[in-house]
């Protein structure tokens, strides 16, 4: 499921999207999509004029009917085409997933302590069952006994396998992935249909997907536009006859198809099954379009620190002396200490020496004795050939080390660990036999990049609020590195929870990232909750969308993706009614320019006849539907800025080319048509 191993748009992918497109032209599928329906019922009309030109008491041409049957069956066509190219990304890819989902044997714990192998079709809820390296587990579950590495690549597209433990917030697992060593024992979840793999295939499948609710209402109001013009158009013969103009049917149809909104009634369906899908590249998977379009709205993002925001690991960020020492000899002890120790802290010691210039002799560690870190005493460092001993850890068992081998505790040794501990930092102490030389403050360091990450969510209008464990001091510290818009310190789970109502009932739509049981309350009260797939079971129920990765970090692209969604069905909207403009100068006056000369003031286009006028817009009509495919399924391209630069690029842009394009197009189509006519 990584962007790597994602279908393109192949042959063999579009060949399957035009056989459907054939098999979406009968009328019951057609019907829920009312503006394509219409279009299809007049093409119905238009063929049946086509062998009987006087069914309707006019004189129509019979091969003007059969030119608007073919024009009308192409929009259909066209799209439908869209829908099912968008559905067929989605189905590729949960064809992929099937593949993963097989008929297992399980090893399930009887009551009475045996095992029997039983079809992992046969598991219910609360089942025990045993898998052991090599085996695939059966069922979604939590590891209640046990610790194995498992491969999950069949879900992540991750080849690197993950830790599951029994306890913690790493104690989920996948049906369907595979245990690459040891053994451990797991409680079933779910029943046969529910698993986390059987809603995954489910709701890539695009043609199970429910239209979202601004979906719907934009579909409202298509449909309201396509009534009102159906009226208007039924009741233009009895208005014409005062004029002495006669309409025959084929040319009100041919009117009716480009007054209503073809172009979006045609591309809404594929617009959102492709925001859903572009969600899935990400590795992510939404639950309900809904919460993909509530991302788009999101105002505010409730972020953990640690894991998220920062690494979680404490880094050596500088190095203080005591007592007169130089910089560069602490620091050559201290790598000393740290060159055998490959703990987060110790191999950060050495990143930051290579980063300051920091030199050390590496020759003086050779054959040395590494001295792991113990709970008891709190402290690792190395033994050197020569008899030298040199430590580092916890400042009070150092001191306790030293002075039980004669020495002294420098006078400026605890205000200057007591300032780093101040301000969220950890000092370690740094000694050789009985000499105190300083201390190396780590801390929890911010992940690059992450400041203009959230800049990027101020400009959209975004505000930041970092929760952490923390203490004020450091959370204020890391807040400001960060350059979140604010913070919680010593945050609990019902703290996370009050924020988020108190964002809501100011009317703003809330966005949170969480991976642990705690986590599942202030995830479900969200409105985009994003569950870590690593994370409890709990908190993925919770959540409406998982991140197969696990990176926090992700809920700014789901944003992203969210805005772009509601981008590109405003931008196609607004391009789709601004195409009427042209359609009006097109046909009107080719309808009533014989009865009406000054109607031919209107032919602004300077079209050759009124019947390669009509057909003109025709054409136009169903050839901008494929031509805008690739931007509904991509997506329009959205840059960080506000509401109302969007709003006048939007209509810049897709407004006024919606006007232009048209006038251009229909002319051009004109001049070969008229050559044919």
């Amino acid at each position: 499921m990584s962007r790597n191993q994602r279908k393109s748009l192949s042959g063999e992918l579009v060949r399957s999207a035009i056989q459907h497109s054939f098999i979406k032209l009968n009328p019951r599928v057609m019907f829920r999509n009312p503006i394509m329906f219409v279009v299809e019922v007049g093409m119905i009309i238009t063929f049946l004029l086509c062998i009987w030109p006087n069914a309707f008491g006019g004189e129509s041409s019979r091969a003007f009917n059969i030119v608007t049957t073919i024009i009308l069956f192409l929009t259909v066509l066209f799209a439908n085409f869209a829908e099912a190219l968008a559905e067929g990304r989605g189905k590729a890819q949960a064809d992929s997933l099937k593949q993963t989902k097989k008929d297992v044997a399980a090893r399930k714990l009887q009551s009475d302590g045996t095992v029997k192998n039983v079809p992992a079709t046969d598991l219910r809820k609360g089942d025990i069952v045993i898998v052991d390296a090599g085996e695939m587990i059966p069922g979604d579950g939590e590891v209640i006994s046990g610790l194995a590495s498992v491969d999950e690549s069949a879900i992540t597209g991750e080849s690197a396998p993950v830790i599951k433990e029994a306890g913690g917030d790493f104690s989920s697992v996948t049906g369907g992935t595979r245990v690459v060593s040891d053994s451990i024992k797991i409680r079933i979840t779910t029943d046969p249909g529910e698993s986390f793999l059987d809603r995954m295939i489910s709701l890539v499948e695009g043609a199970k997907r429910q239209k979202t609710p601004n979906e719907i209402a934009l579909n409202t109001v298509l449909i309201s536009l396509t009534l009102i013009f159906l009226l208007v158009v039924v009741t233009l013969p009895v208005l014409s006859k005062y004029v002495h103009v006669s309409l025959e049917v084929p040319i009100l149809i041919a009117l009716l198809v480009c007054l209503i909104p073809t172009t979006i009634g045609g591309l809404l369906s594929a617009i959102g099954i492709a925001g859903m899908d572009r969600v899935t590249q990400f590795n992510v998977l939404a639950m309900s379009g809904k919460a993909v379009e509530a991302a788009g709205d999101i105002n505010t993002i409730i972020l953990d620190k640690t894991g998220t925001i920062t690494f979680g690991n404490r880094m050596a960020s500088d190095f203080v002396p005591v007592n007169g020492v130089s910089i560069a000899d602490l620091a050559g002890w201290a790598a000393l200490s740290s060159m055998a120790d490959e703990t987060p802290e110790g191999r950060s010691v050495l990143e930051y020496m290579k980063k300051q210039n920091l030199v050390y002799n590496a020759e003086l560690a050779q054959g040395s004795q590494f001295i792991e870190f113990k709970a008891e005493t709190r402290m690792s460092g190395t033994d050197l050939r020569d008899g030298r001993q040199v430590r580092k850890g916890a400042v009070d068992s150092v001191k306790k080390w030293v002075l039980a081998n004669g020495g002294n505790v420098p006078s400026d040794l605890g205000s200057k660990s007591d300032e780093i501990a101040r301000v969220g930092g950890t000092p370690l102490a740094v000694a050789v036999d009985n000499q105190i030389y300083g201390l190396i403050y780590l801390k929890d360091t911010v992940k690059p990049g992450m400041r203009e990450r959230f800049e990027q969510l101020r400009a959209m209008g975004i505000k930041t609020i970092m929760c952490t464990g923390d203490n004020p001091l450091t959370a204020a510290t890391i807040a400001k590195e960060a350059g979140v818009d604010d913070f919680i310190a010593e945050s609990k789970p019902e703290d996370k929870i009050a924020v988020i109502r108190r964002e809501q009932a100011e009317g703003k739509l809330v966005a949170m990232t969480g991976d642990g049981t705690n986590d599942a309350p202030a995830l479900a009260q969200a409105d985009v909750g994003l569950a870590m797939n690593t994370g409890t079971i709990a908190a993925k129920e919770a959540a409406n969308m998982v991140d197969l990765d696990s990176n926090p970090t992700k809920i700014i692209e789901v944003v992203s993706i969210g805005k772009q969604l509601l981008m590109t069905r405003g931008a196609l909207t607004t391009f789709s009614i601004a195409n009427d403009i042209a359609k009006y100068f097109a046909i009107i006056p080719a309808m009533f320019m014989v009865a009406i000369p000054q109607m031919e003031a209107l032919n602004i286009m300077r079209l050759g006849s009124p019947t390669s006028a009509i057909l003109s817009a025709l054409v136009f009509n169903a050839i901008i539907i494929p031509l805008l495919i690739p931007l509904a399924m991509k997506g329009v391209a959205y840059k960080p800025m506000s509401s109302s630069a969007l709003l006048r690029r939007n209509l810049f842009v897709y407004g006024l080319g919606g006007v232009i394009v048209p006038f251009i197009g229909i002319k051009l189509i004109d001049l070969i048509v008229n050559l044919w006519v």
